[in-house]
């Protein structure tokens, strides 16, 4: 188990081309609350009642960000719905083709797209990155 050491993750900055656009599309296809105005010049999602997403409007080059969201099985399937509904192209590798398929390798399900600005975004249901508690 991991010691609470009080440090927790608030808010990352994402690049765009339109903040507003790219901030909306995320928090639908999420299903989470989002605002047109934030602090400063960002538009925030609220991805949950510890992390909100700054979207930060760019117009020099865009670096590909990889973002990756854990959540339920309940909401795995309800986002995945989303995708599918707006038409966005999916993949089940990181580097792999699109192939509206979701990698269950992992002792979960995982799926990725590109959306918005080429950033890579990632939902699972299980971390491969650390092991289960216990």
């Amino acid at each position: 188990m991991e010691p609470d050491n009080g440090i927790a993750l608030d808010h990352l900055m994402v690049p765009s081309r339109d903040k507003r656009a790219a901030a909306r599309r995320l928090a639908e296809l999420l299903g989470v609350p989002w605002s047109e105005t934030g602090v400063g010049p960002f538009v925030p999602v609220y991805v949950n009642a510890g992390l909100t997403l700054d979207f930060d409007e760019w117009t020099g080059p865009i670096p590909q960000i990889h973002y990756c969201f854990r959540v339920s099985e309940a909401a795995f399937d309800a986002i995945l719905g989303r995708i599918r509904a707006a038409g966005l192209p999916y993949r089940s590798a990181v580097h792999g083709p699109v192939d509206h398929a979701v990698d269950t390798g992992h002792g979960g399900r995982i799926v990725y797209w590109n959306e918005p600005d080429g950033h890579q975004w990632e939902l699972l249901t299980v971390s491969y990155a650390r092991p289960p508690a216990g």
